[in-house]
């Protein structure tokens, strides 16, 4: 059984809601409050409130498969699920299945609006998480700590330094999504209070000054319990904000990214030398490479979202050649494929490019058939020795997914490099991007020089790394593709060859229902 920290999940912080005026900040709609759990019992109490945190991220609710959900919603569905489908559903890295049944044709289409369960659903899992980060920290201050002996307090100084780390990083998936959004924090009063809409630029400003804040507040990595955020983790974000940086807020900040890159190198990450071996249901092991991760485990962690989507949604409930065994699972849900763009990227040799293709072609010529386009083999719930970790039909998967890895450093690092950012050379970029090659080639047949290092070589070469890792989207739009006519692929805009759509689907729009709720929020293109 997987050693995981955020195991203990405390029922009673749960917010209850459906619209998010008053309910990004409100109290718990439960007899029991973070307040009570926190205020009138141990300090280790503390520990266990902050693992509620953490599960946020990839369970719905507090019972098996969601059951008695945090929220309701349109679909229940968790965080980890939801960010999935928007990262990934509308790019060349999958071709989704159940339009009509998941309600993904909007996100597949890049054909949404402000009525789409999915940009809906989204929204509330990242406020609902916002909120438990505010509440833990309103019932964590220096004064409510007080009683507690110094190593306590000091326990609890980390704690309430990672609760600001999750709630930054919800910030920045919020402000990645639908850029201009409320803005909420522990300092806000609990009730009727209606969020102000912070611009995008803001929302920028605020991430960045928590992450320097607590830098150096977060354990070292040396010192971090697996699946705690650690002082890598927030250097990681940071190099993430800045590379991002121009879409943001309006300013380049390349040459801060390349810093932060350097910081996370100097921690003493190295390469996984098995790709594979980063995406199986052992990779907790991977702490050499794996800077931070949403952690998962069937026997505590029961989802049908997260990780379990991923893999089931990647074997096919039709194929007579495919064997969902051979991937750990009990089923395969057929949920997705890839589109061709994506498996026509890796060259003959790059061992990334794990597809499954008897019996499918590479074409999607129709999008919802699971016989039009290859399986994506990268995820599986087995472990080292090729064992299933866990009973898929009753429990899900105990993969965990990695957010934040030491390629996408190195690849963050040579993009920034390219872009004109000062304190790194070609030279060593290139270094770094061979590193990752020789991984994928198991030789230096794949290496490249000085002169192959050009920016669209770092755009495919992002999506040969880090695919289904929920950066395409992301990575296309700071590229200029992701609406536009200069890149298509195979149903983008809704026709098989691909076209350009309005460059408002750069952005989600905030839900109807939120705006009915909130004067303060509006959408300028929608």
């Amino acid at each position: 059984m997987k050693k995981i920290f955020y195991i203990f999940i405390i029922t009673g912080i749960s917010l209850l809601s459906t619209s998010c005026v008053g309910d990004l900040d409100q109290l718990p709609h439960k007899e029991t409050t973070s307040g009570n759990i926190l205020n009138d019992t141990t300090a280790a109490n503390y520990k266990s409130v902050l693992a509620k945190l953490y599960a946020s991220y990839v369970i719905a609710g507090q019972e098996q498969g969601g059951g008695n959900p945090d929220l309701s919603s349109n679909s229940g569905y968790d965080y980890m699920r939801c960010y999935f489908n928007m990262q990934e559903c509308g790019t060349e890295e999958i071709a989704s299945t159940w339009l009509e049944g998941d309600n993904v044709k909007g996100l597949t289409y890049l054909s949404w609006d402000v009525n789409d369960p999915w940009v809906s659903d989204t929204y509330y899992r990242i406020y609902y998480t916002i909120a438990l980060c505010n509440e833990f920290l309103r019932n964590a201050g220096d004064s409510q700590i007080a009683g507690f002996s110094e190593s306590e307090q000091a326990d609890i100084r980390h704690y309430r330094a990672e609760a600001r780390f999750l709630r930054a990083l919800s910030y920045y998936h919020a402000m990645d999504l639908y850029r201009n959004i409320p803005f909420v924090t522990e300092a806000n009063p609990v009730g009727s209070y209606i969020p102000p809409r912070y611009t995008s630029a803001q929302i920028f400003d605020f991430i960045e000054t928590e992450l320097t804040t607590i830098e150096n507040e977060l354990l070292p990595v040396n010192e971090c319990e697996y699946a705690r955020a650690s002082q890598a983790a927030a250097q990681t974000l940071l190099a993430r904000l800045y590379l991002n940086a121009e879409v943001y807020s309006g300013t380049a900040r390349y040459t801060d990214c390349i810093t932060y890159c350097r910081r996370v190198m100097q921690n003493g990450y190295h390469l996984e030398p098995e790709y594979a071996k980063l995406f199986n249901a052992d990779n907790n092991l991977r702490t050499h490479e794996i800077i931070f991760s949403f952690a998962v485990d069937a026997n505590r962690t029961t989802s049908w979202g997260a990780t379990t989507y991923i893999i089931c949604g990647a074997v096919s409930s039709t194929s007579e050649f495919q064997n969902p065994a051979d991937y750990g699972v009990t089923s395969g849900w057929g949920s997705f494929r890839v589109r061709q763009e994506l498996p026509l990227l890796f060259p003959e040799g790059d061992k990334r490019g794990m597809f499954f293709t008897e019996g499918q072609s590479i074409s999607v010529d129709i999008i919802d058939d699971q016989s039009k386009g290859y399986f994506a083999e990268k995820w599986t719930n087995l472990t080292d020795a090729g064992e299933a970790a866990s009973n898929t039909g009753a429990l899900g998967v105990s993969t965990d997914f990695p957010v934040f890895r030491l390629a996408d450093v190195y690849l963050m690092f040579a993009e920034a490099v390219l872009r004109g950012g000062a304190g790194g050379s070609a030279g060593e970029a290139v270094g770094y991007i061979n590193l990752l090659r020789e991984r994928a080639y198991g030789n230096t047949s794949g290496n490249i020089g000085t002169g192959d290092l050009t920016l669209n070589f770092i755009l495919d070469e992002r999506a040969r790394e880090l695919y289904w890792e929920c950066v395409r989207r992301t990575d296309l739009i700071r590229y200029g593709r992701f609406t536009d006519n200069s890149y298509l692929w195979q149903w983008k805009g809704g026709v098989k060859d691909g076209k350009g759509v309005n460059d408002k689907y750069n952005t989600y729009p905030i839900p109807a229902s939120e705006l009915s709720a909130n004067p303060n929020l509006y959408n300028e293109k929608y």
